[in-house]
């Protein structure tokens, strides 16, 4: 079993929260950079986020908001 697909099992039902950790590890390798490799860790957040599911989550969410 791979290392993604057990990450994967792992976050099942939270891939909202793990993009958001996707965001703020890109944001301090930024930071620790100083922006140097900026798009190359906008790549890799990208990737990320598509291979967890993080990004296709928070789009289902965005479409049905929560009822008031």
């Amino acid at each position: 079993m791979s290392v993604m697909h057990k990450l994967k099992r792992m976050l099942k039902g939270h891939e909202a929260r793990a993009g958001k950790v996707v965001d703020k590890a890109g944001d301090l390798v930024d930071k620790k950079t100083r922006g140097k490799y900026s798009g190359h860790v906008d790549t890799a957040q990208k990737k990320l986020k598509d291979q967890l599911g993080a990004d296709q989550k928070r789009a289902d969410d965005q479409d049905n908001p929560p009822r008031s």
